[in-house]
């Protein structure tokens, strides 16, 4: 009957083992999963935070060109140069480009 205590002692503390090693297996592989979605999110941010200083120079630009266009002194020059209007009787000449 010792023998029999003691071979179903073994036996349970072998069950017992494999049950927690199973365990901490799950456990690990649980953090490592969480590891590895926090460096993704990471990476993610960082993209995120590129996009957005891009979008915020673009808006300061584009805020920039606003207030340009109010001036109608700037808007007279822009137009002149870029669409080669005219004021009253001057004449518009093209000049041959490089």
């Amino acid at each position: 009957m010792a023998k029999k205590k003691k071979k179903t002692k073994a036996i349970i503390s072998k069950l017992i083992s494999i049950a927690l090693i199973i365990m901490a297996i799950a456990i690990l592989i649980g953090v490592l999963q969480k590891i590895y979605n926090m460096f993704a999110l990471q990476q993610q941010a960082k993209m995120v935070e590129a996009e957005l200083q891009a979008l915020r120079d673009e808006n300061a630009s584009l805020t920039s060109t606003k207030e340009k266009l109010e001036d109608p002194d700037y808007v007279q020059t822009y137009a002149r140069g870029e669409y080669m209007f005219s004021k009253g009787d001057e004449k518009v000449f093209y000049l041959p480009g490089d």
